[in-house]
């Protein structure tokens, strides 16, 4: 395995990764290999990852969505439709591991750096492109977005209120999950590496992985023929998974999934009357007869507000979470304690808080994340130190505009 220098201590220390990627998908996966360890080289144009310039919000002149997906990387930047860019590409991909792009089919391929040049190059190359549609398939060339997959997967179709319009999912699931599917294809090919010597492309779609994720949802209709419509507040099975208003405008959700749940459920909320009501005496009548029992339940949780439910319901053994809002999970003891509220200090004194890394491995000392880097901000070290280029050559490319660091980028 091919050492590389990291500022993160992680099971993928030694791991080099070229990410060409941009906007969410790409970079959301290539940082969850940089927060566990590898070394991420982010490659990106003069006018850098639109992601960059993204509003409302900003820290400098640096967006927040950008800020909030490219932290343990480096970043340089490359003249890629300049012979002497394509060059330095191809050098740095004869040694790294893994390279991470987002572009539509074909892209890379026109500019000299696809994968089967590069592959020639570096047989042990593990490639993983993210597409909307594929490398193959009658929508190959077509482009995608979150809301287009979620769309297109029938994943909206069951979103929002019974009766009402189709909703996006508030959180982007088309991108974070090709993001993740990307990501374990990418590892999984790494690791049969280590057997066959040889790399592997690893073709995902944005609209596969959101078809994937319909799950048990698509087999009920390929099995009825029935398609689902919207899920609304509840669970298309349970009846007493679902959420419901409480006192003063909050919410929360109760998912009594068990005929314990149920009766306990009942016990805390005075209802105990509805344990022994024929109409509700099992998950099936409770579910045919839903109609009737949501009224009374609705009834039952608007005497208190949802703090006040959550400690009575879990007394009596039924998970229950209240429905929050970003200030309210971020303000939550579990959320801070388990340090899903990171902050990210860069050198010269920005400090940016995010969302942390779920992925835990207690007793490894992991050292600190770094801030996500301005554009640019890498381009001296990664090409000296990984190439082996002289100063004066460095220069010479700079001047002409092939590389680029951030000073020559400010404004």
């Amino acid at each position: 395995m091919i050492k590389h220098e990291n500022c993160r201590v992680g099971p993928l220390n030694g791991i080099r990764v070229l990410d060409f990627t941009q906007f969410l998908a790409g970079p959301f996966a290539t940082q969850i290999l940089g927060d566990l360890g590898a070394e991420v080289i982010k490659i990106e144009s003069t006018s850098g990852d639109w992601a960059r310039t993204l509003p409302p919000h900003f820290i400098g002149n640096e967006s927040c969505y950008y800020l909030s997906i490219n932290r343990s990387k480096k970043a340089i930047v490359i003249d890629m439709k300049k012979p002497e860019g394509l060059n330095i590409v191809k050098r740095l991909s004869d040694d790294s591991d893994l390279i991470f792009e987002n572009f539509r089919p074909g892209v890379l391929d026109r500019l000299g750096l696809g994968w089967e040049e590069l592959s020639f190059r570096n047989p042990r190359l593990v490639w993983a492109s993210i597409s909307g549609f594929g490398q193959n398939g009658p929508y190959r060339d077509r482009p995608a977005y979150d809301m287009i997959v979620q769309a297109m997967s029938g994943g909206m179709s069951m979103t929002g209120e019974r009766g009402g319009a189709s909703v996006r999912a508030g959180i982007p699931l088309g991108d974070l999950s090709a993001g993740l599917y990307a990501t374990i294809g990418a590892l999984a090919a790494f690791e049969e590496r280590r057997n066959t010597g040889k790399g592997k492309f690893i073709d995902v779609s944005m609209l596969d992985c959101q078809v994937a994720m319909t799950s048990y949802q698509a087999a009920y209709y390929l099995h009825s023929g029935e398609n689902p419509g919207r899920q609304g507040r509840s669970h298309d099975s349970i009846p007493t998974y679902r959420s419901f208003p409480a006192a003063n405008g909050t919410e929360l959700v109760v998912t009594a999934n068990t005929e314990r749940m149920w009766k306990g459920m009942c016990v805390a909320l005075g209802c105990e009357g509805l344990i022994k009501d024929e109409r509700f005496l099992t998950n099936h009548k409770r579910f045919a007869n839903r109609s009737e029992l949501w009224p009374i339940l609705e009834s039952a949780f608007a005497k208190k507000e949802a703090k006040e439910w959550v400690p009575l319901l879990l007394k009596h053994g039924v998970p229950v979470g209240e429905v929050n809002q970003l200030s309210d999970t971020f303000s939550d003891e579990q959320v801070i304690s388990r340090q899903m509220l990171l902050p990210l200090e860069h050198p010269k004194g920005d400090t940016v808080r995010v969302a942390g890394n779920p992925l835990k491995f207690p007793g490894m000392v992991e050292g600190k994340y770094r801030y996500p880097p301005k554009l640019g901000e890498d381009t001296r070290d990664v090409i000296l130190q990984t190439l082996g280029m002289s100063v004066n050559e460095y220069e010479d490319l700079r001047k002409h505009g092939i590389v680029a660091e951030t000073a020559d980028l400010v404004k």
